[in-house]
């Protein structure tokens, strides 16, 4: 941690230049003797990284950021406090801080929190982080989270995980086991140490296959932010026996959600249709928890096609997790009917089990993308490929 950076005028140097060429001030190098241009950039680029997903930190001066790799790594702020809301106890421990982005929400609900990073320069460099942040009940550890727990005899009310999701090959990885820490493998231990352990995942991980790999599953919480799917939770809690409960969570704006939940092992049947007047398309944290019937069931809709994952209904449904349309027209695929069925210049295309891709789909019909206009380009129940015209219901 090179203490020059925090020097008022390296940091104005910072802040002045987050919208300038990295590559220009690389090439004209440092202006300031202790600090190389290669850590100036570092912080710049981070700090960029930030400003959307960390504003408490970008907004916050004087804030010393680690290698970019950890800004990208680390949770946003709107995931980070999502998870504080499901937990409660006097104390908790994060086993793989990392920039502490986590750590610092569940300061916000615990007395005492323990933020252990493996790395020290990283664990230096959040112990000072909070305190510009004004936190003063997290102790941080540079240690191995894991073996920090075998050397304490204190009460821990909750331990918290974010596993490396990669391996030694550095290729992205799909099983809990080949992640580091591993998880299933210290799993009796860890419970031995709290009786409540929240693991956070990859959206990569298979659902089924992380159950399996683990035991004591109450919850899993799927987290998108604007329908892009950013975290799987996964809340055991010690001798749980009961059914395990997905709870789905897509973020808008200005802090606005959509949520479903429903029992992993509820058994729901689909009754299927073709299209009627209202279509829906369940957002990405719906698509990820794989319950296309348990939604079906729920609102009353029937369902296109076993795969295609769109519904329809004949009257309006309100607050579907998803994006909802007014259906105007459908029709049979055929190349030489789109253009005909189809006068705008302009629509927006969506695949949903479908042969063909978007790109082939605009150069087949010509469309430029945007507009008013929503073509999907589906399945229906009887193995027809299908068009339909929609307009969004906002």
């Amino acid at each position: 941690m090179n203490k020059y950076i925090l020097n008022n005028d390296v940091q104005s140097f910072i802040n002045n230049n987050l919208k300038s060429n990295i590559d220009k001030l690389l090439f004209k190098g440092s202006p300031f003797k202790q600090v190389t241009i290669q850590e100036l950039a570092n912080q710049i680029i981070a700090k960029q990284k930030s400003e959307k997903k960390l504003p408490t930190w970008f907004n916050t001066s004087t804030i010393y950021y680690p290698a970019k790799l950890s800004i990208e790594q680390t949770s946003s702020e709107i995931t980070a406090e999502y998870k504080s809301s499901i937990v409660k106890g006097k104390t908790i421990i994060d086993i793989t801080g990392g920039f502490g982005v986590d750590t610092y929400y569940f300061s916000k609900i615990f007395e005492n929190v323990i933020h252990c990073e493996i790395n020290e320069e990283l664990s230096k460099i959040v112990n000072y982080n909070y305190l510009q942040l004004g936190v003063e009940n997290v102790h941080t550890i540079p240690k191995n989270g894991i073996e920090y727990l075998k050397e304490t005899s204190e009460k821990i009310d909750c331990i918290y995980i974010d596993p490396s999701r990669r391996n030694d090959a550095k290729g992205k990885v799909f099983l809990l086991k080949d992640c580091l820490p591993n998880v299933p493998d210290n799993l009796d231990f860890l419970f031995s140490k709290s009786d409540i352990i929240i693991i956070k995942n990859s959206p990569i991980l298979d659902i089924s296959a992380t159950i399996n790999e683990l035991k004591y599953v109450k919850e899993i919480h799927i987290i998108a932010v604007k329908n892009e799917v950013k975290e799987l939770l996964f809340l055991l809690e010690k001798n749980h026996n009961k059914n395990t409960e997905i709870k789905t969570h897509n973020f808008l704006i200005s802090k606005k959600k959509q949520v479903f939940n429903f029992s992993f092992n509820s058994i729901s049947k689909a009754v299927f249709n073709l299209p009627l007047n209202f279509l829906y398309e369940p957002n990405s944290a719906v698509l990820k928890s794989g319950g296309f019937n348990q939604i079906s069931s729920y609102y009353k809709l029937d369902k296109l096609h076993q795969h295609s994952h769109l519904y329809t209904s004949e009257f309006l449904k309100e607050n579907f997790p998803g994006r909802t349309f007014l259906i105007e027209k459908f029709f049979k695929y055929n190349k030489k009917r789109i253009r005909k069925e189809i006068l705008d210049e302009q629509a927006n295309i969506t695949i949903r089990n479908f042969p063909k891709t978007v790109a082939q789909l605009r150069k087949e019909t010509k469309l430029k993308d945007g507009g008013n206009i929503y073509l999907f380009f589906t399945t229906n129940f009887n193995n027809e490929p299908i068009v339909i015209k929609c307009k969004k219901i906002k």
